[in-house]
């Protein structure tokens, strides 16, 4: 890999500046998590308040001393700052301290390559990492400089930082094409699902939050699923039949972050696309974490940003069985839905805890868009009758005594709209259907569509 990533085990500084506007303590445990997750071995964190950055060394000059007496104090083998650094300021770090200087962007960016297990995830990782690393290009070498030959052509040449950055380049739109075959065949792969109208239903969220959990809980599938930042990286599809509301499509995608680099964010484009083209978004929150809904900010402000924000949601508040005191709820005080606080459900995907609320939830989404017709099918239709059974819902069904079906079925408008086009479906309706009965007595759905 162009990437250096540290080994497992190996000992760091951490350094936070508390700029105004920032919560320090938050921002300080997450870049805990997030070295530990990379393998690293937080041995001390160093603290400060600034108003800005200083343009050589990030931190003050008195600081920058402290950090070089901490490191050689702890032994540390490599610093990690819980912000993006210039290419001056990480070289100036380096030569001050003579460690290894990471920032926050590089330490993302170096979970992301170990976490990466499919041939497309690799490729999203390096191409994030290539276009980090080509700001980072600093030395000339005029020893390595390559003469051109022929007449009028002798000169200096090209120096090694030259040749790094073409090199870089051509790797880098080299990785861009073979993304944009693969975004053709995820292309490919949503049209059909699609045109079979089985609607996606994404989970989205902080990483950390159990969306890999509640995937396996909901599907029965086996992602791993462990307590560490970004350990789901490529996303899982699996089908998910929902009473009600038909097949759906449940992918697990990758967490989110605050400041996400955007190197990622254009990275994993193929991979967002999965967000941004759901039809119902099941944004997993950690219930048990003292700051759950400021990383729900966070998540929505990502989600706008790769133009996700339209998408119908559903706040899915997980963990609760690690509470001691219970949430805030989805009703108000007279026990109608409050249409001001976010729609929430509660549930424990660990203990299994609430999910047949949140599976009612999400076919009392989709219930209200199906189309509730009755048709009458004639006799010599045979084929048209069993494809309502196989694409739809069949309510109920009566055989006149010519042979013909009266039926009442429910179907999605892309297989109803299918099966007017192939079998005249909409010349066969004679009224509309029964409408979607209420809940079924004793059954809560505390839960209301939100959209963002």
């Amino acid at each position: 890999m162009l990437f250096e990533r540290p080994r497992s085990g190996e000992r760091a500084v951490l350094v936070h500046i508390d700029f105004p506007g920032t919560d320090a303590a938050e921002d300080l445990a997450e870049l805990r998590e997030l070295a530990a997750s990379a393998g690293a071995d937080s041995v001390e964190a160093l603290t400060t308040r600034r108003r800005a950055p200083d343009a050589r060394y990030f931190l003050g000059t008195g600081k920058a001393r402290e950090l070089c007496e901490c490191v050689e104090r702890t032994d540390a083998e490599v610093v990690i700052f819980n912000h993006p650094l210039t290419p001056g300021q990480e070289r100036n770090l380096e030569r001050l301290t003579g460690r290894r200087v990471l920032d926050r962007i590089a330490l993302i960016l170096d979970i992301f390559a170990q976490r990466a297990r499919t041939f497309e995830g690799k490729l999203q990782v390096e191409l994030a990492q290539l276009r980090h690393l080509s700001t980072r290009l600093i030395r000339g070498w005029s020893h390595l400089e390559r003469q051109k030959g022929g007449i009028g052509l002798r000169g200096p040449g090209e120096k090694q930082l030259e040749t790094d950055r073409r090199l870089i380049n051509e790797r880098i739109r080299q990785i861009e094409r073979r993304l944009e075959k693969v975004l053709s065949r995820r292309e490919l792969s949503r049209r059909a699902r699609k045109r079979a109208g089985a609607p996606v239903v994404s989970l989205v969220g902080y990483t950390n939050a159990g969306k890999s959990t509640l995937f396996n809980a909901l599907t029965g599938a086996r992602v791993k699923a462990r307590s560490r930042l970004f350990e789901t990286l490529d996303p899982t599809l699996r089908r998910l039949q929902i009473a009600g509301a038909g097949e759906v499509i449940l992918a697990d995608t990758v967490g989110f972050i605050r400041h996400l680099p955007h190197d990622l964010v254009a990275a994993f484009r193929a991979t967002l696309e999965e967000t941004r083209n759901a039809e119902l978004l099941l944004h997993v929150i950690d219930a048990s974490a003292a700051d759950g809904f400021s990383k729900r900010d966070q998540v929505n402000q990502v989600l706008s940003e790769i133009g996700a924000e339209d998408v119908p949601q559903i706040e899915v508040l997980n963990k609760i069985d690690l509470l001691d005191h219970d949430v805030e709820g989805t009703r108000s005080g007279n026990g109608h839905q409050n249409p001001v606080s976010p729609a929430r459900i509660r549930v424990s995907a660990r203990a299994g805890t609430g999910l047949e609320n949140l599976c009612r939830a999400i076919e009392g989404h989709f219930a209200a868009q199906l189309v509730r017709r009755r048709v009458r099918v004639p006799a010599s239709a045979p084929r048209l009758r069993a494809r309502l059974f196989e694409v739809g819902t069949v309510l109920e069904e009566k055989i006149g005594d010519n042979g013909d079906a009266l039926m009442d079925i429910v179907l999605r408008p892309a297989s109803f709209s299918r099966l007017c086009r192939s079998d005249g479906l909409d010349g066969l309706v004679v009224g509309e259907g029964p409408p979607a009965g209420p809940p079924a007595s004793g059954a809560r759905v505390a839960v209301q569509i939100r959209h963002t």
